[in-house]
């Protein structure tokens, strides 16, 4: 009897964890979608490197929704397929730099319960363009980079309003198995 309830166990246990995986790769997908989709649209022509952030709507639906790790690999994911895929090692190390930045502040505002997820969306995209421009500093070896924050600030500030919005509608409308 005690072999045959292991193996329900384990089974279940497989099963839980075939469906994580999935759900990840569904949200991976789902994120490079977004993220190509942004690329066939160049809003940066009007302000070099700013980005609405599409993608992060993806990560900000996982952070309030999944674990932690899972968030972190659903980014990640992203950031490495997209740059294999429409980039280069640039993209990629500035992308990683943005989202660890991004994805920290984010996690602190979070658990102090005081943000709402509009909130966290701004924090998040203000703080993925300052690990942008560290890493823009540092590799261009010249700190008046400093002074494009200003600019990365309010379009960041704008974008992650708008992509918070959005994310807060979808949390309210769409029922998300965890």
């Amino acid at each position: 009897m005690k072999d045959k309830n292991d193996r329900k166990k384990s089974n279940s246990h497989s099963v839980n964890r075939n469906r994580e995986i999935a759900r990840l790769g569904v949200f991976i997908a789902l994120a490079l979608i977004l993220s190509y989709l942004e690329n066939l649209v160049p809003i940066h022509f009007v302000v070099p490197g700013v980005k609405l952030g599409l993608a992060n709507l993806v990560t900000i639906i996982a952070l309030f929704q999944f674990r932690i790790g899972d968030t972190v690999m659903i980014s990640v994911g992203r950031i490495v397929l997209s740059s294999v895929l429409f980039g280069n090692l640039a993209v990629m190390l500035y992308s990683l730099a943005g989202a660890f930045c991004s994805i920290v502040v984010m996690m602190v505002m979070k658990k102090c319960k005081i943000f709402s997820v509009t909130g966290v969306s701004v924090g998040g995209a203000v703080s993925h363009n300052l690990g942008q421009i560290i890493v823009a500093v540092i590799v261009m070896e010249n700190i008046r980079i400093f002074y494009y924050l200003a600019v990365l600030v309010l379009t960041g500030t704008l974008a992650g309003t708008a992509i918070g919005f959005l994310a807060v509608f979808l949390l309210k409308n769409i029922r998300f198995n965890s």
